[in-house]
């Protein structure tokens, strides 16, 4: 029997980012496949659950390209590897399946250029499956790496291969969503670990505060980041401007959306708060300043080059939760528009500030599926 090829998460990757048509057969659940599949501008999928196959693929055959790749998915790898075979057997020759499922698909971090710094660069790295991003600041051999995934060697490996010193790691928030690697990568690179004081009020480990106006400078240049404390998400929510032109707003501001304020249970509480950071603090603000979110929802969220921005004053014209015309109908737009709340989210939260420690599998299954910070 000839062996059925695989793919693996940055090879979809590139079809995605390259605009490559690709057809999937998910063999999920159908709920699962509701819930989260992979998506993008030229992937085709249809979700055929596996139990519905063990008999054979006979009846999907009419449904599957001849012409185009296709990639059989399914949450860990096994069952797709059965169904290609059958793909296979049955006449289809142009079949893969994904290389360690959707677990595989989650934790992909595809690292891409946002633009030219001072003696360096600012890269966006694309959790393309989560629809998370972090960032890697550059200046003459040094990095900052803000809301960093927990898969740190995406991180280690990009700056071994250029030659980046890491020296400061930070977290905009307690993140909700997804566990922070940025405190396990400080302590591997021993470098400063920042976290805003008022979301780290339980946390059990050292850190150092990040404080509205305090700047942190990297590469012994005159770049710099600067926060400014905007609450809303959590309270305490911190944005970064980098040098003058880049504005990283965590989970505040997205393109598309703005971010939630219920997940620490105290959304009629921070719904003000949320108001005055993009209703104030945000319009005090450059409009020429590019917004850099920690998270995306949607893959037409991305770039041609695969990239997550805006210009800030762009949104103020077409981002409609930052059009209601008063407090009010804020509100409202905020509390009856929360969706579901984040898989496992308040493990994920006792995890960040160091109450749990997961093991690797506890880690993956805490973090399956999309994030869901964002109001929709």
């Amino acid at each position: 029997m000839t062996k059925v090829n695989s793919m693996s998460a940055a090879q979809v990757t590139e079809y995605i980012l390259g605009n490559k048509p690709l057809f999937i057969l998910d063999v999920r659940n159908e709920d699962d496949f509701r819930s989260w599949k992979i998506e993008g501008k030229h992937i085709q999928a249809i979700n055929v659950p596996y139990f519905d196959l063990l008999d054979g693929v006979e009846g999907i055959l009419d449904q599957i390209p001849d012409e185009q790749p296709v990639l059989v998915v399914c949450a860990k790898e096994g069952s797709s590897i059965f169904v290609a075979e059958q793909l296979l057997e049955n006449g289809k020759s142009n079949v893969s399946y994904l290389v360690g499922g959707m677990k595989s698909w989650s934790e992909h971090v595809e690292p891409v250029k946002v633009g030219n710094l001072q003696d360096g660069a600012l890269y966006q790295f694309v959790r393309i499956g989560k629809g998370c991003l972090s960032y890697m600041i550059v200046s003459n051999g040094e990095a900052i790496i803000v809301d960093s995934a927990r898969m740190i060697s995406a991180y280690t490996e990009f700056a071994d291969k250029n030659n980046i010193k890491i020296k400061h790691l930070i977290d905009t928030h307690l993140h909700a969503d997804h566990l922070s690697g940025g405190r396990e990568l400080a302590e591997k690179v021993s470098g400063t670990y920042w976290l805003p004081p008022k979301d780290a009020e339980e946390v059990s480990f050292d850190y150092s505060p990040l404080d509205e106006g305090k700047e942190i400078s990297v590469g012994g240049t005159t770049l710099t980041v600067t926060p400014i404390y905007s609450p809303g998400h959590t309270i305490g929510s911190t944005t970064l401007i980098v040098d003058d032109k880049y504005l990283l707003t965590g989970d505040i501001l997205f393109v598309d959306s703005i971010g939630r304020p219920d997940l620490a249970g105290k959304a009629e509480d921070w719904v003000e708060d949320l108001r005055t950071t993009l209703y104030s603090t945000y319009k005090e603000l450059s409009e020429d300043l590019i917004v850099l979110p920690a998270h995306f929802a949607k893959m037409t969220e991305l770039s041609d080059e695969g990239t997550v921005s805006a210009r800030l004053g762009e949104l103020y014209k077409v981002n409609a939760a930052l059009n209601a015309e008063n407090e009010d109908l804020f509100r409202t737009m905020v509390t009856n528009n929360l969706p579901p709340q984040p898989n496992a989210y308040q493990e994920i939260r006792q995890s960040n500030i160091g109450k749990l420690n997961p093991s690797e599998d506890e880690q993956r299954d805490m973090e399956l599926g999309p994030n869901r910070c964002a109001i929709h």
